[in-house]
């Protein structure tokens, strides 16, 4: 591009060649004194708007104001909704495990109240020594998180337990370890003994409980009935197997209340005391047998606090 300049003061005209270079050198310098002097003039203005408070200005910063609080607002109340279903799922989580806890302090023979599972668990102790620190949303969050987590980890591992304890448990409703009768009194013990019909030594099988005919004979443990019937020497007799090759007789009973193939559970009425069979008078004869062995009784009723005392032999 070619610039011609005419004056007076020159004798004749000058001419200059600008380059692309040039232009666009003269375009930027152009382009910047624009914005500079758009940057000075919104700064005065808006120091002379600040200086004599101006109610466009005011109005203008009133409403980015509002426009802040409502989305400070909006947030605040989105992570309040947020945290308050956390803290309803982990509470609905508090009281499954505190159902857990019930059943494993039963399942454990522990008494539940000792527990008190239903009561805010009891803290204290002395004012800390240093400043207390308030907790931000996000800290607040990830504590919830990690509280989430270990209530999770938690109910796994009581479930875990749970179903350990209830496999012992049912385990043990197998094992005779019931009284059969309520009474305090035996009057034969299980080993060698005066036969009160021969009178000679000879070898007793089971023990015979002193009790009134009548009286209930209850399942020692939970098992099948695999004979319910009159035999000649044990007279009504009730057999129960218990599995695993552990078998218990009820036998000399008045009457039988269950019939073979009846499943029953430990504490179960199975029959009632009498004196049929060979018998000198009302009483259960009570045996356990391991794979068809004959086995002292006491060994399992041990288990039992209430175990009556010898009599007489």
């Amino acid at each position: 591009m070619d610039i011609i300049l005419v004056s007076d003061r020159f004798e004749q005209a000058r001419s200059f060649r600008l380059s692309k270079a040039h232009a666009l050198f003269l375009g930027l310098l152009f382009l910047l004194m624009v914005v500079s002097l758009s940057v000075l003039l919104n700064y005065f203005s808006l120091r002379y708007a600040v200086t004599h408070k101006s109610p466009y200005l005011q109005s203008l910063l009133a409403a980015v104001q509002e426009e802040q609080t409502k989305r400070t607002q909006s947030y605040v109340r989105e992570s309040l909704n947020t945290m308050a279903a956390r803290v309803g799922e982990m509470q609905a989580k508090l009281l499954r495990l505190d159902t857990l806890g019930e059943r494993l302090s039963k399942l454990a023979g522990l008494d539940p109240k000792e527990f008190m599972f239903e009561q805010t668990p009891a803290r204290g102790g002395p004012s800390p020594e240093h400043e207390a620190k308030p907790l931000s949303f996000v800290d607040l969050g990830e504590e919830l998180d990690a509280l989430a987590g270990d209530l999770d980890d938690r109910s796994d591992k009581l479930g875990a337990l749970e179903s350990r304890l209830f496999l012992d448990y049912a385990k043990q409703q197998f094992v005779p370890t019931s009284l059969p009768v309520e009474t305090r009194w035996f009057s034969s013990n299980f080993g060698w003994r005066i036969d009160p019909f021969t009178g000679f030594s000879t070898f007793h099988e089971g023990i015979d409980f002193m009790s009134p005919t009548g009286r209930p004979i209850r399942a020692a443990g939970a098992g099948v009935v695999v004979y319910s019937a009159t035999h000649p020497q044990y007279g009504n007799m009730v057999e129960i197997d218990h599995g695993n090759g552990l078998v218990t007789r009820y036998a000399h009973a008045s009457r039988l209340d269950v019939k073979v193939g009846d499943v029953v559970v430990i504490g179960q009425k199975v029959a009632e005391v009498g004196s049929t069979g060979r018998s000198t008078g009302p009483h259960l004869h009570f045996e356990v047998r391991v794979r068809g062995a004959a086995v002292n009784p006491s060994k399992y009723l041990q288990k039992n606090s209430q175990t009556p005392r010898l009599a007489s032999r």
